[in-house]
């Protein structure tokens, strides 16, 4: 069974988090369905006391952080008189003193923490602060786009009930293919690409001789049959206007199309786009 690209996501952001601040320990996860932050990943740790330690809103450096959304740190977590100290015993096993706590939030919600720490009392700098934010970054943004994805996906599973409807499911397409060539996920991107097959398949009445298209091809096209200029499609793409205009030239070609409008309306009779 493939390893959650949750999991993937935060092991990278808490190495990335000890190569840039030089901390020596880091670890964190995401919070669960119940709102408590599950302890799922561990860097430079010499014991496994602080895996899967679960940690409530407002309770120690963590939940300190979780409550406020921002950044937390202390010099001496067990001396500390600014956090409480339920999770003390874990800590100490780890033999761990300055601690730094950093949510992770998408849409001004938390989804998760990060910790750096260091096995000595002292006060972390501004550096450090920004270097494990930046890292806490790396989260969010994969957060936000599997949100993204999930959304579209179930909003393209919604029957469609009137004709005018299309334009909407073709700006949909587009957009679920754009989104596609930045998911790491393969079994998501499958999906993803699944569904936009789907869409595709219920606009277009299909030819009698197949056509294919390259994957940026077809892309490009998505967001030509929307409307979208070169330089507009490639901004969604992340592709050069004269990228865009090669990817568009080789897709009409070969179509037997001579125009961008032609080009859009054969390859939805051909099944390639809604």
């Amino acid at each position: 069974m493939p390893e959650p690209v949750e999991a993937v996501d935060m092991r990278a952001a808490l190495l990335r988090m000890r190569r840039t601040t030089g901390l020596p320990v880091a670890f964190g996860g995401l919070l669960t369905g119940s709102g408590q932050l599950r302890i799922a990943e561990l860097s430079g740790t010499a014991t496994p006391a602080l895996r899967g330690l679960t940690v409530s809103a407002g309770n120690g450096l963590g939940g300190k952080s979780i409550a406020l959304s921002r950044p937390c740190a202390v010099t001496d977590y067990r001396s500390s008189v600014h956090i409480s100290h339920e999770y003390d015993t874990a800590v100490g096993a780890e033999g761990l003193h300055a601690v730094l706590a950093v949510p992770v939030v998408v849409r001004r919600q938390v989804r998760g923490v990060l910790y750096g720490a260091v096995r000595e009392r002292l006060s972390f700098g501004d550096r450090t602060y920004n270097a494990a934010v930046e890292a806490a970054r790396d989260v969010e943004q994969s957060l936000a786009v599997r949100d993204e994805v999930q959304q579209r996906l179930a909003a393209a599973r919604e029957p469609v009930a009137e004709p005018g409807a299309w334009e909407q499911v073709r700006e949909a397409h587009s957009e679920l293919r754009a989104l596609a060539t930045r998911i790491a996920d393969r079994e998501l991107r499958d999906e993803l690409l699944a569904v936009c097959a789907r869409l595709a398949g219920g606009g277009g009445a299909g030819l009698e001789r197949p056509v294919a298209l390259a994957p940026r091809e077809v892309d490009v096209l998505a967001w030509v049959a929307t409307g979208a200029t070169n330089a507009a499609a490639g901004a969604r793409l992340g592709l050069k206007p004269e990228t865009v205009k090669g990817y568009l030239r080789s897709a009409m070609r070969k179509l037997g199309a001579h125009t961008r409008l032609e080009a859009v309306v054969a390859a939805r009779r051909a099944g390639l786009l809604p």
